[in-house]
């Protein structure tokens, strides 16, 4: 597909991945029209920091920007929201929008994103509890996020774990409910996962493992949460990090594949050649991975998709990035290149001690994936190792004596 054929782009979701894509084609010098679709108010704006620094008050709505509202204007980037698409006429490339305006197009972006899960417990609907994926979530969370009140946090993946971390700072009770026998169970290692257990319980969170929640109690407003085994949790707030699913609607009303989020492939490129799908709500061939097909949650992913589509819309290469994704708890930073998943040992450099340490995964004898907490230095070696396809030895990595740049130097 190229930009002669090519006058008329449409990116459905004005999150990260939508935002950058309609960006991203005015600097590889795309001139046709570009409309970006957005379901919020607000322009493309960072998710991460809202189980952050949003979550604590420390950023505004206009840090959170991705760029200042006036730039896509100044990019002749038509924004329209909030208003929702309801309908794709492949066959004629039309988009409906609701209340009924039908817009043409050459070529097709899905940004769509993903939507958090909800908790279909009884008492869910109750004031004070709360999901966590939006900046009007987090408005809605922020006048009974105070010290001393009780929260109960269900799920222990990266976001429940970065709001207990929040809750904490700011004074909050804290007790993290998870289904599974240890937190980031689906993330990351036993021995990641179990520092960042021991990190939290020594900040004063306490942790019901292997809990199922049952009911969340109260009238009007929650009073706690009661447990399959009976027994219950105070609580004045809930808020569900329950993980989310990909916003696949429109996608499948239309025909094309969807599995675990819209397939495409390597070029983003969905079923049909006039549409493409990125971000959280696609899942594409990981070129590091032996084309694995994974759908990833991450700013990286969303920006990766964006480069990939303004790439093929205007005839230019793009050289795909491994994965990265991050994590800030307390005065903890973890950074992660690659993905763990299938690894058959796990290497150490460092000590979870001194709350500085590597976790290297390998498949094999090939080096996949790093957790790395306050070592910058690992993890960007690590990544640009996973990048170029190179590995080190699982003992060659474990002696912390000789510096991380110097082994990669030497990587074959």
């Amino acid at each position: 597909m190229s930009e002669q054929a090519v006058k008329r782009v449409i990116i459905i979701g004005a999150g990260q991945a939508g935002g950058e894509a309609a960006l991203r084609l005015r600097q590889a010098g795309f001139g046709g029209d570009v409309t970006l679709v957005g379901e919020e108010p607000a322009p493309p704006y960072q998710r991460p920091p809202l189980s952050k620094k949003y979550l604590s008050g420390e950023l505004s709505m206009d840090r959170l920007l991705l760029r200042p509202a006036g730039v896509y204007a100044e990019e002749n980037v038509a924004f329209l929201a909030p208003l929702r698409a309801v309908w794709i006429d492949r066959a004629n490339r039309r988009v409906r929008l609701e209340g009924g305006r039908e817009l043409g197009y050459d070529a097709l972006v899905l940004a769509t994103g993903a939507r958090a899960r909800k908790l279909t417990l009884v008492g869910a609907d109750l004031a004070g509890a709360h999901l966590l994926r939006t900046a009007a979530d987090v408005d809605a969370i922020r006048p009974r996020f105070v010290a001393g009140a009780r929260l109960v946090v269900i799920g222990a993946g990266y976001i429940g774990l970065e709001v207990a971390a929040v809750a904490r700072q700011t004074g909050l009770d804290v007790t993290v409910l998870e289904a599974a026998p240890r937190p980031l169970a689906r993330v990351t290692s036993p021995e990641v996962a179990g520092f960042f257990l021991d990190e939290h319980t020594s900040k004063g969170v306490r942790f019901a493992l292997g809990a199922q929640p049952a009911i969340i109690k109260g009238k009007e407003h929650v009073t706690g949460v009661g447990l399959a085994d009976g027994s219950e949790i105070p609580a004045d707030l809930v808020i569900a990090g329950i993980g989310v699913a990909p916003e696949t609607t429109l996608a499948q009303h239309c025909g094309l594949k969807v599995e675990n989020g819209i397939v495409t492939d390597a070029q983003c490129l969905t079923s049909d050649p006039s549409i493409f799908a990125i971000g959280d709500c696609a899942a594409r061939p990981m070129a590091h991975y032996r084309n694995r097909v994974a759908r990833l949650e991450s700013v990286h992913n969303a920006v990766e998709g964006a480069k990939i589509v303004a790439a093929a819309l205007t005839g230019q290469s793009h050289a795909v990035e491994a994965p990265w994704f991050w994590s800030d708890q307390y005065d903890l930073k973890l950074q992660i290149a690659g993905l763990f998943q299938g690894y058959t040992q796990v290497v150490l450099r460092g000590t979870l001690k001194e709350r500085s340490f590597a976790a290297f995964y390998y498949n094999g004898e090939r080096l996949i994936a790093v957790d790395a907490v306050n070592r910058p230095g690992e993890y960007l070696g690590a990544k640009m190792l996973i990048q170029n396809g190179r590995t080190l030895a699982p003992e060659v990595l474990a002696d912390a004596s000789r510096p991380m740049k110097e082994l990669v130097a030497q990587a074959q």
